[in-house]
């Protein structure tokens, strides 16, 4: 119970703009979170500075030796959208660009890392926001432009892609100020105009890549989506009710259109959003809607469910005068912690092994067991060497993960661990710590230092089995 299968993928995960540093060097232009730490910087939590960061641009073959020594089979991170295309169209090239991302994935596989790529971790070009941003469906084409550019660039190296780093994130930037551009669109819908316009965008750079590139270079696409686990309150029905409304309001969203069988967003997503648009006849519901050639193009349109998953909640209906810490519109619902869970350095996350495993058990029973691979799940901490609780935290999901293989023959095909660096975790800064490997950010040189639960990796990667002996010996 504690051995991986055969053929199973254990790997590591990055994204561009929390590590890279380097935000205008070799002809990079800026993306929205650029843009918006330059002009608020008051918004980041400890007040750090994003324009070095863990200087992974400079560093990446250090830190692919890193991911050699610890025996990981693959290395997902993302590509700057902006150091690619600095206006964010296929107008101006920036070569210096194209080159980094080449140079990169051509040390992974000198070094037998299988490279995975995803092509938009939240840092839009800002040229693009000023267009509207997601909100604009025009975004759709640049971003098919975008991906074309990159699959004749680097398709007959990588073999798997990924479009949208968590949808369900980007759209909190233009509603709640949650992440960049930090906009307040609620009123608007925004939510779900930018919601509806990434499954549109997604869609279209699948079918792209099937029809031009696939014969040649035989990769595979997901859309990778976040999701807590939401576990009824009780076992009366209005809780287990409320429990799968929030599971087709957070997951759902995305992943109905994409692995159902009809396709299209969940229906009890439409029918609450259509009754709380009732009071506006002109505008209509304030979900939108796709056509049917529309829900044909989404449907099916991924090779693999690609899963970030954290942690877990309990829920309830949502009482006349409640709110609930979890924003979730329309849906009606309350979402708590039990007091029995423990905390981590994240005020949003607990540790909830089991969780993990009813989550994947959802999405076989969901969705027709599809192939999963788990692309995040890590530990916050202040970020101590000797992290015993991270250790503590990834032997329970692993096990976890290993049980709904095992015991239920969820297809699970892969894990990758968040994070390899500590990295500059959004407006957070670097106050929320989810590495392996320590960074010294008082360090001009940005000395690595793995930790303990480093180590702890290094020896599942070489045995490919868990360790079931207490693992606090440096």
């Amino acid at each position: 119970m504690s051995v991986f299968p055969d053929g199973f993928l254990l790997g590591v995960t990055t994204s561009a703009f929390q590590i890279e540093g380097a935000s205008d060097e070799d002809g990079k232009g800026p993306s929205i979170w650029d843009r918006l730490l330059s002009e608020q910087p008051e918004l980041v939590r400890d007040a750090s500075e994003i324009g070095v960061a863990a200087d992974a641009y400079h560093l990446f073959a250090e830190d692919v030796r890193l991911i050699k020594d610890l025996k990981f089979d693959s290395y997902k991170f993302s590509i700057s959208w902006s150091r690619i295309l600095p206006n964010g169209d296929i107008s101006c090239i920036n070569q210096k660009g194209v080159d980094h991302y080449g140079k990169l994935i051509d040390e992974l596989i000198e070094h037998g890392i299988i490279p995975m790529v995803t092509l938009y971790h939240f840092d839009l070009p800002a040229k693009l926001q000023e267009l509207g941003g997601w909100c604009n469906s025009l975004l759709i084409d640049y971003f098919v432009d975008y991906a074309r550019l990159m699959f004749r660039c680097y398709g007959d190296k990588v073999k798997w892609w990924t479009t949208f780093n968590e949808p369900l994130e980007i759209v909190h930037g233009y509603t709640d100020r949650r992440y960049a551009p930090y906009l307040s669109l609620e009123c608007f819908d925004a939510d779900y105009i930018v919601g509806h316009n990434i499954l549109k965008a997604h869609a279209a750079v699948y079918r792209m890549y099937r029809e031009s590139f696939y014969a040649q270079q035989n990769g595979k696409i997901s859309i990778i989506l976040s999701g807590m686990n939401f576990e009824p309150k009780s076992e009366n029905d209005a809780d287990q009710q409320a429990a799968q409304v929030a599971r087709q309001f957070t997951m759902g969203w995305f992943a109905h259109p994409i692995f159902s069988s009809h396709g299209d967003y969940p229906p009890i997503m439409r029918e609450l959003i259509d009754q709380n648009s009732q009071d506006d006849p002109k505008h209509g519901s304030k979900l939108p809607r796709f056509s049917q050639q529309e829900i044909e193009q989404i449907k099916g349109s991924c090779d693999f469910f690609a899963l970030n998953h954290y942690s877990s909640a309990v829920v309830s209906p949502l009482v006349d005068g409640q709110s609930s810490p979890f924003r979730m519109r329309y849906a009606k619902v309350m979402l708590e912690f039990r007091k029995e869970w423990p905390s981590t350095g994240a005020h949003w996350s607990r540790v909830v092994p089991s969780g993990f495993k009813q989550m994947l058990l959802w999405i076989q029973k969901e969705f027709n067991n599809p192939p999963v691979y788990v692309y995040e799940n890590g530990y916050c901490d202040n970020g101590q060497i000797r992290d015993i609780e991270r250790i503590s935290f990834y032997k329970g999901y692993l096990k976890n993960l290993l049980e709904a293989i095992n015991e239920h023959k969820c297809n699970i095909i892969g894990y990758h661990l968040w994070t390899l660096l500590d990295a500059f975790e959004w407006l957070n800064g670097y106050s929320d710590r989810y590495g392996i490997v320590s960074v010294d950010y008082d360090d001009p040189k940005r000395t690595r230092k793995p930790k303990l639960s480093a180590l702890f990796w290094k020896k599942i990667c070489e045995n490919r089995s868990i360790p079931e002996e207490e693992f606090f010996q440096e």
